[in-house]
């Protein structure tokens, strides 16, 4: 990785511990990191200076992993993934309504960590790609649904549903087949790859995000069915 190319991430944690060792195994594998030790600082420091993804202790001093994400979230769609310990449940299930992309139990892997915050810079790096004028022919188009990947931009009835990576994805792979039914293992699959474990309690929050942001647009958006016990599907049109 060039110097022109290495990419920045955003480690805020107020265990300086998990700080130093993280940042070290990251600048090892040719990434850039800044670190903070609580949200108001990484708040600043993120609105300053953007990174291309953020890794976030949920309980911190000053501001919380949750009032950061909620403020980040009103200005960017930034991949975020929250560490946690085992007993947070509910604040990893509410990290992940909120629009966090992944999450992590502490303690863990770095190894681990390292391979989830590449698949997301992966599959985020088709957001960063320059276009400008008609929509690419990467376009997926499903009845008021648009899918342009080339500038990661969702619309539904041409108006901006503003989506994570991963919400892109789930929606992507559901829209692609309408009437097809997706287990909640083809879809964890499709957003995270095979390597990286996810439970089903994810999808589902990330799903419920998805539709909570449809709604924002139209009341009326009922596209993504639940079949209880099986998985989801887009409906034909």
């Amino acid at each position: 990785m060039t110097e022109r190319t290495k990419q920045t991430i955003a480690l805020v944690d107020d265990d300086r511990n998990i700080l130093t060792s993280v940042q070290m195994t990251l600048e090892a594998e040719g990434f850039y990191v800044r670190t903070y030790t609580d949200g108001e600082s990484a708040l600043q420091g993120l609105t300053a200076h953007p990174a291309d993804l953020a890794v976030l202790d949920i309980k911190m001093p000053r501001m919380d992993g949750m009032e950061l994400l909620q403020r980040l979230r009103t200005r960017s769609n930034l991949p975020v993934i929250f560490l946690s310990s085992k007993d947070e449940e509910v604040d990893q299930l509410m990290g992940l309504r909120l629009g966090a992309d992944d999450y992590i139990i502490k303690p863990f892997s770095q190894r681990l960590l390292l391979e989830r915050i590449r698949a997301l810079l992966r599959r985020n790096d088709v957001s960063r790609a320059e276009a400008n004028g008609a929509p690419s022919a990467g376009t997926l188009v499903r009845g008021s649904l648009s899918l342009d990947e080339l500038r990661h931009k969702c619309t539904w009835n041409n108006e901006d549903v503003p989506l994570t990576v991963t919400e892109f994805l789930l929606v992507k792979t559901l829209a692609l087949r309408p009437g097809l039914v997706k287990s909640r293992d083809q879809l964890i699959d499709a957003a995270y790859g095979d390597t990286v474990y996810v439970d089903d309690r994810t999808i589902d929050s990330h799903i419920k995000r998805v539709r909570k942001k449809f709604r924002q647009v139209d009341d009326n958006f009922n596209q993504i069915e639940t079949l209880y016990g099986i998985g989801y599907r887009y409906k034909e049109d």
